[in-house]
């Protein structure tokens, strides 16, 4: 792939593993479209947590420093929906966005999945999503984890059903799931 072209707004999602090279991809994705880079970083930097601090500070390191960056740790519709045509947004992850929306209650939490469905239908412009697959282990012995798992997993199926490509990166390949396979929810791409 050399370059994205668009006529129209593109909608990606890049999913898979911890470690296996999504947000390189999603990177990679965003420098290809031409356009203004506004990178959203859903992590909430923890002060007293070395190791995540240097999680983010590597994902820093590796950006184009010309690229906006915006700590947006829970009002991601409202973001993406004041976006403009000529920016590529490039959000990760979800996982962390879940993870920070945890403590609300299912009503509350599906109306924020809600918006943001409705913001990345609306929206003019470009928007890369980086999601953590939680779903491919045991199932989680505590209630807060099966939640995390099943509204995260969730919300990937939905945004794949909308999303104009899905990627499935693992073992630093990036596998063009809308390519390769076909929607469940018989949705054409």
């Amino acid at each position: 792939m050399d370059r994205i072209e668009s006529e129209s707004k593109q909608i990606i999602l890049v999913t898979g593993a911890a470690r296996s090279g999504k947000s390189e991809w999603a990177e990679n994705l965003a420098t290809k479209t031409n356009k203004s880079v506004i990178y959203i970083a859903t992590a909430i930097a923890d002060s007293t947590d070395r190791e995540w601090l240097n999680r983010i500070a590597l994902h820093q390191q590796r950006r184009p420093s010309h690229w906006q960056t915006l700590c947006v740790p829970k009002q991601l519709a409202q973001t993406i929906s004041n976006t403009i045509a000529s920016n590529c947004l490039l959000v990760d992850s979800l996982g962390s966005w879940v993870a920070n929306l945890l403590d609300r209650e299912a009503d509350s939490w599906q109306e924020i999945q809600n918006g943001l469905l409705a913001s990345l239908q609306t929206t003019s412009a470009d928007v890369i999503l980086v999601a953590e697959e939680t779903g491919w282990g045991v199932i989680p012995a505590y209630k807060s984890g099966r939640i995390f798992r099943d509204r995260l997993g969730n919300l990937i199926r939905q945004i794949g059903s909308v999303a104009s490509s899905v990627y499935l990166v693992t073992g630093g390949h990036a596998l063009n799931l809308s390519q390769l396979g076909q929607c469940l929810d018989n949705k054409s791409n």
